[in-house]
């Protein structure tokens, strides 16, 4: 089970519904929940075969590049860089997960 993806994608969708509380952002309400959803079917996704992490790696790195701008653009660490930060370690953990299930040549 993929119990670190399902966490992010909690946090994505959090992430929205904070905005829109806070800020009354309906994008950021949007925004964050068809994210989380789409963190949470790749999460699905790599628990029944971790292998199939393709959702999770386009959905943390679209984040990574959408909050890091805005995060440069700003240079306030919330919410942007705080979100930049979680997906850059959620690429981390998907892009090392496929190197140690690469097969090794013999």
């Amino acid at each position: 089970m993929d119990w670190i993806g399902f966490s992010y994608a909690l946090f994505v969708s959090a992430g929205g519904v904070i905005g829109y509380a806070k800020a009354g952002s309906i994008t950021s309400l949007v925004a964050g929940l068809l994210f989380g959803l789409a963190a949470a079917v790749g999460a699905y996704l790599a628990s029944q075969n971790p292998r199939n992490v393709w959702l999770s790696l386009g959905t943390a790195g679209t984040l990574t590049v959408v909050m890091g701008l805005r995060f440069l653009n700003s240079w306030k660490f919330m919410p942007a860089g705080l979100m930049t930060l979680a997906s850059v370690l959620m690429l981390t953990k998907i892009i090392i997960g496929m190197l140690k299930s690469r097969p090794h040549k013999s």
